[in-house]
């Protein structure tokens, strides 16, 4: 099992999120909030890019929101901490001594799911 600080490609992304990567693909373009990092032509996102990716999901598909109104959500909120990735309130020292609850149960969450997934693979 991966550690939550480590970097997932688009593919087990996409599969903890239940989207297809190119939903993920579309999401980069238009939300310039998300930003994995790229080498060699591949994506990999890390714990604070997925809980961005899901509230994204959950603004679209649990509250119907439109692409532009997520938009607008996310810009409204970006003074909160609960909108914005980890990585751009604090530094990576800071994350290591102050772990957001929040993200950590959802991390679990996630792997928890992925496992259970993996049983019918």
């Amino acid at each position: 099992m991966k550690s939550e600080h480590a970097y997932r490609t688009i593919t087990e992304v996409a599969e903890l999120l239940q989207v297809q990567p190119s939903v993920l693909r579309f999401w980069e373009t238009q939300f310039s909030q998300i930003k994995p990092t790229k080498r060699m032509g591949r994506r990999y996102y890390q714990s604070d890019d997925i809980v961005l990716l899901a509230k994204i999901r959950d603004f679209l598909y649990k509250d119907f929101l439109t692409i532009k109104g997520v938009q607008k959500k996310l810009k409204e909120n970006t003074s909160e901490s609960h909108i914005l990735p980890v990585t751009q309130q604090a530094t990576p020292a800071q994350k290591e001594t102050k772990s957001d609850p929040a993200i950590t149960a959802f991390i679990q969450e996630v792997t928890d799911i992925k496992e259970e997934l993996a049983q019918y693979l």
